[in-house]
């Protein structure tokens, strides 16, 4: 009987997380549009989370960008699609990789740190010092994280999109014999406005979730240091693999 009651005691411990993470949301989402609003805290966690992590999203984007080019072009060569390479270069970055690269490596700078934080003022009893002061801890510490977020992410996908279409490019004429203007006639002809848009609504989504994990898996961390590091490994796995499942749900929804 042990496997079949593990298998009970795993599935109860699924649908109560599932609940857990239920009412924090709800709870998160209407702070949101509640008031008071920590507009210093914002602009603060805009910077954190959009101008800090420039860096590793524009290196991580043009080299996928050239890789990208240099895989499609070899794969072309056997059947003699080289001219293709522009083309999808511009769809896969703007599509999919630059909206999904980009939120990965913000979430493992991110949502680490968001849980690391959180889960440091939980363990040290500030966030009850907090609901003693009479501030709403969601307030102060979960919409501010959200709302930065989620006006982030579009922007840094934004700029990944340019700089990955940029590091095909370079790969493309530099190593691959490319035409200059010829490659940059292809990618503006064939770029449309609904895949960029799409691509920032899912980052959109995307910083939602990051932001949204961060703060569950540090508001509900215990158990010391110890606790704190468990805190940070689950927010930054959790939130990749939600990144992941939700970009499989609206490439569905957008493109089927």
């Amino acid at each position: 009987m042990n496997p079949i009651g593990g298998v009970g005691r795993a599935t109860i411990a699924l649908i109560t997380e599932i609940g857990r993470v239920s009412l924090f949301l709800s709870e998160a989402l209407r702070s949101l549009v509640r008031p008071p609003f920590f507009w210093a805290l914002i602009g603060q966690q805009m910077l954190r989370i959009g101008y800090f992590s420039l860096p590793v999203v524009g290196f991580t984007a043009f080299f996928t960008g050239g890789a990208l080019a240099l895989q499609i072009f070899i794969g072309g060569d056997r059947v003699g699609a080289e001219a293709l390479v522009p083309r999808i270069v511009v769809l896969g970055i703007t599509r999919e990789l630059g909206p999904v690269i980009a939120s990965l490596m913000v979430a493992g700078r991110v949502a680490a740190a968001i849980a690391a934080e959180i889960g440091t003022m939980r363990v040290t009893e500030q966030i009850d010092a907090l609901t003693t002061l009479s501030t709403n801890p969601f307030n102060y510490l979960v919409a501010p994280r959200i709302i930065a977020a989620v006006l982030t992410m579009p922007l840094l996908v934004f700029i990944a999109d340019i700089v990955g279409v940029f590091g095909g490019y370079v790969v493309a004429t530099l190593d691959l014999g490319f035409n200059n203007a010829a490659y940059l006639q292809n990618t503006y002809d064939f770029l449309r406005t609904n895949d960029v848009v799409s691509g920032l609504v899912k980052a959109a989504v995307f910083g939602f979730i990051i932001a949204a994990l961060g703060c569950y898996q540090g508001f509900n961390s215990k158990g010391g240091a110890q606790g704190v590091g468990k805190a940070t490994t689950d927010a930054v796995v959790t939130a990749s693999i939600l990144i992941l499942a939700a970009n499989f749900v609206m490439t569905s929804l957008f493109f089927r």
